[in-house]
């Protein structure tokens, strides 16, 4: 049997899954850059006595889109928790089907996620009277980080929800041999 790359999708996640993957770099890259930004500020803090006032909140933002962002990645790539104490020792077609229910489950699961982030995002995105207004940290630079990570959260889980799907479609299409 040919192994897969620890770094590529599963077949099964598709041309979804493979774009995911490919664009985990971009999120690797920012938690790279948030290690620069917390750098500057030390610097700018203990050696001039300048801090900044956004390097706190951007890191804090970068890494949190990152962490986020690593749910759906880990789907992708299927490296999600599973007791592999019971599934390694199954045969192929009770782990095709074990495969079928846990992405369907997974699936469920994000789908109520997705639910609960919509009721934050509706606080986060529009005021009262309609209009937008996203939400801010309440800080001195007060960026909209916290209302743009509930969007991004909400897009996550959607996208996550839909990855499982075709994941639960694809292993119960999938041949097995004994």
């Amino acid at each position: 049997m040919e192994q897969r790359r620890p770094d590529r999708a599963v077949d099964e996640a598709g041309g979804l899954g493979r774009g995911i993957v490919h664009l985990g770099f971009v999120f690797a890259i920012g938690i790279l850059l948030s290690a620069g930004v917390l750098f500057y500020e030390v610097v700018m803090r203990y050696l001039f006595n300048a801090p900044t006032i956004w390097a706190h909140e951007t890191v804090v933002f970068i890494n949190a889109t990152a962490f986020v962002y690593g749910g759906l990645y880990t789907a992708a790539l299927n490296r999600h928790i599973r007791v592999v104490l019971f599934y390694d020792h199954l045969g192929p077609r009770l782990r095709r089907a074990f495969d079928v229910v846990i992405s369907l489950t997974c699936m469920l699961s994000c789908a109520a996620f997705t639910w609960a982030a919509w009721q934050s995002v509706k606080r986060a995105v529009w005021a009262p009277n309609g209009s937008v207004h996203i939400e801010t940290s309440g800080s001195a630079w007060n960026p909209p980080f916290p209302g743009l990570l509930k969007v991004f959260l909400l897009v996550i889980l959607i996208a996550m929800a839909v990855q499982f799907l075709m994941l639960a479609i694809s292993y119960a299409k999938r041949k097995v041999t004994d």
